[in-house]
C-alpha cells in the first residue's frame, strides 16, 4: 500500500504558447513527433497541463529511482524531460527499484497532469475527462507496470488505492485500449471511502504510468498515449495514418463495420465505458442500436485482421 507519492521531477512550462490547450480535444501524443506536452485540451489556462514528470517512493524510506539514457533539463526547468523525449522517441529510461526501509514493493512511475497547476503553480487541479472515455497507450516494459489515475489530495483519502489497471510486461510495443470502467481500486483496500473509473475521470488530476516491484532494474518506453475514442499507434506517427481502413459505418441505427476481411467482435460503449451493445460482424451483418438513448458513445472492434475504436453518435 503507497503512503505518499513523491514528485521527483515537476516540470515547469516553457515560454512557448501551444494554442488551443484547453480546446476539448484530447490528441494523441506520440513520441515519435518530439513534443515534450501533451495535448490534453483540458488546460485550466496555466499552460503547465500534459508536461511529463516522475514519481518515486523515497518519502516512505524506498531509494528507488528512474535512471535516464540522457540528462533530463531545459533552458526553464533542469528536470524537464524534453531531452528524454527527443532521445528515446517517448518516455524511456530504467526503474531502479530499492525497497530499504519500505514495508511494501517499491515502486516508480512517469505521470502527466489533466488541466496543469492552479495559477501555473503549486498543486495540479483536477478536470472532468469523460469525454475521453478512457485512455490507449503504447508502451514496453520489463516488469508489469499499472496505469493508475492520480485525483490529488483525495489519494490520501482513499489510502492511495487509486483506480488502476494492471498491464502486461512486454518486450515488443503493447497498445492497450481502457475504458474508464477498467480502472478499479486495488483488491488489498479495505476502507469505506470508494470510487469507480467513471467517478474518478470527472474529477482527474493526472494519469500515471506506474511500476511497482521487488528490487531490480527495469526498462521501459512509453511511445504515445491518448483517449480511449482514438487509436494508439504501435509504432510512430506514420504507422497510425497509414492504419487499417477499416471503420464503423452508422446508418440510423443500425452499424456495419466496413474494411474488414473475417468475422469480429463488436462493442458499443457509452462515456462511462460501459458496454451497452455487443455482437459478432462481418463485412455484410450489422448491429441494430434502436433500444440506445441519443448521445456520443464508443465503437471497439476486434479480430483477426482488425483492431481499432471509433466515436459515432446516435440521433
Amino acid at each position: 500500500m503507497n503512503k505518499k507519492l513523491t514528485i521527483a521531477s515537476a516540470l515547469v512550462v516553457a515560454s512557448a504558447s501551444f494554442a488551443a490547450l484547453d480546446d476539448g480535444v484530447f490528441q494523441v501524443w506520440v513520441g515519435a513527433e518530439g513534443n515534450p506536452q501533451v495535448h490534453t485540451g483540458l488546460d485550466n489556462g496555466s499552460e503547465t497541463s500534459g508536461y511529463w514528470w516522475s514519481y518515486n517512493d523515497k518519502n516512505d524510506g524506498g531509494k528507488s529511482e528512474v535512471q535516464w539514457p540522457v540528462n533530463p533539463g531545459n533552458d526553464y526547468d533542469d528536470k524537464a524531460l524534453d531531452p528524454i523525449v527527443e532521445h528515446c522517441k517517448g518516455i524511456c529510461g530504467t526503474a531502479v527499484l530499492d525497497k530499504a526501509e519500505l514495508s511494501y514493493q517499491p515502486f516508480v512511475g512517469i505521470g502527466f497532469n489533466i488541466a496543469g497547476q492552479k495559477d501555473g503553480k503549486g498543486d495540479p487541479e483536477p478536470a472532468d475527462a469523460t469525454s475521453w472515455g478512457g485512455v490507449c497507450i503504447s508502451y514496453t516494459s520489463d516488469a508489469n507496470p499499472s496505469l493508475e489515475l492520480g485525483l490529488g489530495d483525495f489519494d490520501a483519502d482513499i489510502e492511495y488505492a487509486n483506480p488502476s489497471v494492471g498491464l502486461s510486461k512486454a518486450s515488443s510495443v503493447q497498445v492497450k485500449s481502457l475504458a474508464w470502467s477498467d480502472f478499479k481500486m486495488p483488491s488489498w483496500y479495505k476502507g469505506s471511502t470508494k470510487i469507480t473509473g467513471p467517478e474518478a475521470a470527472k474529477r482527474l488530476v493526472s494519469v500515471k504510468f506506474k511500476i511497482q516491484t521487488s528490487d531490480g532494474s527495469y526498462k521501459f518506453n512509453i511511445s504515445a498515449v491518448g483517449p480511449y475514442t482514438e487509436t494508439c499507434p504501435s509504432n510512430s506517427i506514420k504507422a497510425v495514418r497509414s492504419a487499417s481502413s477499416a471503420k464503423a459505418i452508422l446508418s440510423g441505427r443500425s452499424l456495419s463495420i466496413a474494411g474488414i476481411k473475417s468475422a469480429a467482435t463488436a462493442e458499443v460503449l457509452n462515456l462511462q465505458g460501459q458496454v451497452v451493445a455487443k455482437g459478432s460482424v462481418d463485412a455484410s451483418s450489422s448491429l441494430n442500436l434502436a433500444s440506445l438513448d441519443a448521445g456520443v458513445y464508443m465503437v471497439r472492434v476486434a479480430g483477426k485482421s482488425v483492431n481499432f475504436t471509433n466515436k459515432i453518435v446516435l440521433k
